[in-house]
């Protein structure tokens, strides 16, 4: 019984488990950013190539 105290309290006292979420919760807000980045710019581009598209598809 007294070794399962002593984990309980070992585990209570580090501070990896913390930091090891805040990591977590920073890499997951990264890959959010990343992901309307990314977005974003597809849409633009998609938007720029087919108004040139257009504009060369008329010209013939």
């Amino acid at each position: 019984m007294n070794m399962l105290k002593n984990a309980v309290v070992n585990f209570l006292v580090r501070e990896d488990g913390p930091t090891a979420v805040e990591y977590a919760v920073m890499l997951a807000l990264i890959v959010v950013v990343c992901l309307a980045a990314i977005t974003t710019l597809g849409q633009n581009a998609n938007n720029t190539f087919t108004s040139i598209g257009n504009s060369v598809g008329s010209a013939s």
